[in-house]
Order: structure tokens, then sequence, then C-alpha cells
């Protein structure tokens, strides 16, 4: 199946409904805000004003407006896994990873302004890209798992790394990407991918040193064993 045929399929699924409850609203109210204001000027007040709570629900459900964010990452990571294709299951993993990224596109593509504002003040503070990468990584996590892609261990670590580290990029794209098929975004994505593909095989390469290291100690351990009868 072409992949631009896929998303256009695909584009045309609206998001699943949020919700009603006070986390509901929350994350509504700062994702709305966030499309107006920098992540900076934004506060536990004002997204309780929006959102129609008081202060203490707002404080039930959440303890910062970080841990709002994340309510609406983790809704985003369910809305992805909920959305899987079972035709892409005897696909390449590549191709597999990609699908499961453009789901996550259109997933976010309703909130596409609260992100480009979020990803101007990420650049401006790094204190908060930092909290934004270990939210991305966890969320990359999934998608890896998602697209049957290993990422436990130390290995599934830094694969979650550099995705969240690319899907970053494609998202610096995908901002200004107002075409219906997505094409910039695409292949950005692509390119990301061929990127992560070279990086795999480096990463395997290195992961292989150390055994290397441990074996040749071993043997020049033998050697001197064998030896020192000889010496003595």
């Amino acid at each position: 199946m072409a992949r631009k045929q896929k998303r256009q399929r695909q584009a045309q699924a609206a998001p699943p409904p949020r919700g009603n409850s006070d986390r509901d609203k929350a994350i509504d109210a700062l994702m709305a805000l966030l499309a107006e204001h920098s992540f900076e000027e934004i506060g536990l007040a004002e997204v309780a004003g929006r959102a129609g709570l008081k202060l203490s629900q707002l404080r039930a459900e959440f303890g910062s407006t970080l841990a709002i964010f994340a309510g609406h990452i983790k809704d985003i990571d369910r809305a992805v896994l909920a959305g899987g294709d079972a035709d892409m299951a005897e696909e390449p993993a590549r191709e597999r990873l990609f699908d499961v990224l453009m789901r996550r596109l259109e997933a976010l593509a309703p909130y596409k302004e609260a992100v480009r504002s979020l990803l101007r003040s990420a650049r401006r503070n790094p204190g908060l890209a930092f909290a934004l990468n270990a939210m991305a990584v966890r969320s990359q996590r999934w998608m890896l798992e998602a697209a049957g892609i290993g990422a436990s261990g130390p290995r599934g670590a830094l694969r979650a790394q550099g995705a969240a580290l690319m899907f970053a990029r494609v998202l610096s794209v995908w901002v200004d990407d107002d075409e219906p098929g997505l094409d910039r975004s695409m292949a950005a994505l692509d390119r990301g991918l061929a990127s992560a593909a070279r990086w795999a095989g480096f990463l395997d390469d290195l992961c292989a040193i150390p055994k290397c290291i441990l074996r040749g100690p071993r043997r020049r351990r033998r050697y001197s064993d064998e030896e020192e009868p000889e010496a003595a």
C-alpha cells in the first residue's frame, strides 16, 4: 500500500474525544492556552479559569503545568497505540515505525498551534527542553514497541532517545507543513528514519566492542598461564 494513500485514508479519522472529567478539562484548557500564549506565560490559575475549575479541583488532578502537558502526551500515546493497522505487521521495521509516527502526527493535528508555541518556548528555555525531552523519550519507547522494535534495556534507551530527537526535528517541519498530504513532514520523517537506520547499525557495532575487549584479556591470561610452568 502506498504511503500517501495510507496517510490520506487515515487522516480522515477524527481524534478520540477527551471527555468531561476535571482532568480532561484541565488538559484541554492548557492546550488551548498554549495555542495563544507561550508556556512561560501560563500559570495554574489561568488553566483553572479556562477549564472552569477551582484551583482545588485542579490541584486534585495535577501538580504543575508540566504535569498537565504530560497528561496530554499520555492521551496522544494512547490514541496512537489504539490505532494500529494489522496490515503493517508484515512490513519492514522502518515502514512500521514510519506508520506509527505518522499516526502520531495525525493525532497531534488539532494541537498544531500549541505544539508550535511549545517548540518556540523550548528553544529559549533549556530546563523546559530537558523536561520535554524526558516526556518524548518515554513516549518513543511506546512508539518503538508499537512498531515491533525493542525498547528495553540500555540499547532500547538509546533507541528511544534517538527517536525522540529525530521526531523533534520532524515536528519542526510539521508545524509549517500545510499540505493536505503532509508531503514535507513525510519526507522529513523518511530522512530521519534513514539516519536512524545508520545509527542502529553503528550501535550494533559499538555494542560488540566490549565483547572483543573481554575476549582479548582472557586469551592473554590463558597464554601466560601456559608459559609460567616453562619459565619455572
